[in-house]
């Protein structure tokens, strides 16, 4: 089709959207695949931004992790306190890139032995342009580690995975703009089957996954799953260029 206008402008999906709007798919979060037995991904060609692979909560679930335990024992007081939102407000917005810690000195590690994606604190790797956080974190719950620790165990997170992305249809956009309109043109799309967890641990590890949170106290916007432009073929068995 050559040059395409996006569907949605101003929209950082509007890559994935627009396919989707063309093919007649209605969006959705939900951890089940866009059409039928695939998936459809898609990235602006040269962009640094990150893949979601799938919106999935930390167990154990019923404590409702995010909201109940790591926003008020972890958070910090939200930018928009006392102007846009109650003076109380707090967040807990990170994304947390593999076993390199954030200044935060939150991880993700890929913990064989109990089979489980757990969040990791280490209060000696924090910033400190973050020391009077790490002074209240102190008085709330300690420095040690989390306890407990949010978790995604691999057999739960390899279904999901398996689920939402075992065969996928990956493509990158050339981007223009005229008179402040943006096109793209879907230059390169590979065909991608076979879903490999382990191959998904091994991303982790390279520091090619990570987990975004973003919650604060009057709404948790979700947490995610998400990965490095041009990594998703490397998390497939097979890989064709069309």
């Amino acid at each position: 089709m050559g040059w395409i206008l996006g569907g949605r402008q101003g929209n950082a999906g509007s890559v994935g959207n627009t396919i989707e709007d063309l093919l007649e798919i209605k969006e959705n979060n939900l951890p089940l695949v866009n059409a039928g037995e695939w998936e459809i991904k898609a990235q602006r060609e040269g962009s640094a931004s990150l893949t979601t692979l799938l919106h999935c909560e930390p167990s154990p679930t019923a404590l409702k992790f995010v909201p109940q335990v790591l926003l008020p024992k972890c958070g910090w007081v939200h930018k928009l306190a006392g102007t846009q939102y109650p003076a109380v407000e707090m967040s807990f917005r990170q994304t947390i890139m593999g076993s390199n810690r954030t200044d935060r000195g939150f991880a993700i590690v890929s913990d064989t032995k109990t089979k489980r994606v757990v969040v990791s604190f280490d209060s000696t790797t924090v910033d400190e342009r973050h020391a009077g956080w790490l002074a209240s974190v102190k008085k709330r719950v300690g420095l040690g580690e989390l306890n407990p620790q949010p978790y995604w165990g691999f057999d739960d997170l390899s279904s999901k995975l398996r689920a939402k992305l075992h065969n996928t249809f990956y493509g990158k956009a050339e981007v223009k703009r005229e008179k402040g309109k943006e096109y793209f043109r879907y230059a390169v799309i590979e065909m991608l089957s076979s879903f490999d967890f382990e191959k998904f641990l091994d991303a982790i590890e390279a520091g090619a996954v990570a987990v975004d949170f973003d919650a604060r106290t009057g709404h948790n916007h979700g947490t995610k799953f998400r990965l490095k432009q041009n990594w998703l073929p490397a998390l497939y068995a097979k890989s064709v260029h069309l």
